[in-house]
């Protein structure tokens, strides 16, 4: 048998996000989308090797979403599989740790990124979307600002 690593360790990291948060998302230079937003955070089962987020957005034009983050355990890198209902499917990179929440990747048909930053009581997170359409120059898509409610 393999002496095989696991991510037990990494994956506690996560643990900061479990719980449901309220989202208030503001587009550059706006005001407030309208309407409310939540996101869920979740483990998927009682072993946590994987955490579950749903978001829904009540604003026609924002896509509800089902996101699924997990760990390599060997190399302690973080990934998301992200889709939404408008059938858009993607694989993100994750870091989390240090009050720290970083999402990212890079490639067509955009590059994006959202960076986050986590209080120290754990109850808030600031947080920002980005997207480089070209992949070198970055442009805020909105800041969102969560508040955990559970």
């Amino acid at each position: 048998m393999i002496d095989q690593p696991t991510a037990e360790q990494a994956l506690k990291e996560l643990e900061v996000l479990v719980g449901t948060w309220n989202v208030e998302a503001t587009p550059p230079g706006g005001e407030p989308w309208p309407g409310g937003a939540s996101i869920t955070y979740e483990w998927l089962d009682d072993d946590k090797r994987l955490l579950v987020e749903r978001s829904t957005v009540e604003m026609p034009e924002a896509p509800d979403g089902v996101c699924v983050f997990g760990c390599d355990a060997a190399t302690g890198r973080y990934f998301q599989l992200y889709t939404v209902d408008r059938n858009v499917c993607r694989v993100y990179e994750v870091s989390i740790g240090n009050g720290d929440f970083k999402i990212w990747r890079d490639g067509p048909p955009f590059s994006q990124r959202f960076t986050g930053r986590i209080s120290d009581d754990g109850n808030r997170i600031e947080a920002r979307w980005e997207a480089a359409k070209d992949g070198t120059n970055w442009e805020t898509d909105f800041d969102l600002a969560f508040t955990r409610v559970t």
